[in-house]
């Protein structure tokens, strides 16, 4: 025990002391040590969390965008596609027909003839009017023929009231259509004046074309004269 007493105090004397000062130095080093780590622990701590809350966010748009598609996914109602063409009497502009035509089958559009029945007063609007249908259909016969050597397809429509403005404000109300092609009247005893044209333009509710043939172009899209409804006869000019 004495020795170990004596001992320790040489030890010091012999600068052995150093050793106790390395070995104590060792307390203020290992702090700073300590506090690194902790540091560099701390950031990849952070470094981690912000990697997870971006693939988070990433996930989260994702999925909400998924979400959005799948709720729009139901396609909106179609437009309605058709071309209507107003007309009265036994003949029309083969013109205005051929123009409706061709823009119904660039379009994919149906064509929708409307034959206008001009009933008397004197009479029910909703009487039976034979002589008048008669000729509405062989009308819409004939307009339905050539359209269907063009592929397009038709969706015909008779239409009464007082007066061919009644019915065709009656028209207006009632269907629903992107365009309007219509031709004056060609004879002056036939078709819609130019005030129900002004009228028309004014009323409608979509895009309106007025096409008046030039004054040398007199074909016309008239029934079938043998009434077996196999060809609708041009009357007029060839071409």
């Amino acid at each position: 025990m004495s020795a170990f007493a004596v001992a320790t105090p040489a030890l010091v004397a012999h600068g052995f002391v150093a050793g106790t000062a390395v070995a104590v130095g060792l307390g203020p080093r290992a702090a700073p040590t300590a506090a690194l780590a902790a540091g560099a622990l701390a950031i990849r701590l952070e470094h981690i969390l912000v990697a997870v809350a971006l693939v988070l966010g990433l996930a989260g748009g994702f999925f909400l965008a998924r979400s959005r598609l799948g709720r729009r996914a139901p396609a909106e109602p179609e437009a309605v596609h058709h071309i209507l063409m107003p007309f009265t009497g036994t003949e029309i502009s083969r013109r205005a027909v051929d123009a409706a035509l061709r823009l119904a089958r660039a379009e994919g559009a149906t064509l929708m003839p409307a034959y206008l029945a001009a009933v008397p007063k004197s009479l029910p609007l909703d009487c039976a009017i034979p002589v008048e249908a008669d000729r509405a259909m062989a009308m819409l016969e004939a307009i339905e023929q050539r359209a269907g050597g063009k592929g397009v397809p038709v969706d015909a429509r008779i239409e009464r009231g007082r007066t061919y403005r009644h019915a065709l404000a009656r028209l207006l109300a009632e269907e629903d259509f992107d365009r309007v092609v219509v031709s004056p009247g060609a004879t002056g005893t036939q078709g819609l004046s130019g005030d129900d044209l002004v009228w028309l333009l004014e009323r409608a509710p979509a895009e309106v074309m007025i096409l008046r043939p030039g004054p040398e172009d007199h074909r016309m899209v008239v029934p079938a004269a043998n009434g077996d409804g196999e060809f609708a006869l041009i009357r007029g000019m060839r071409g």
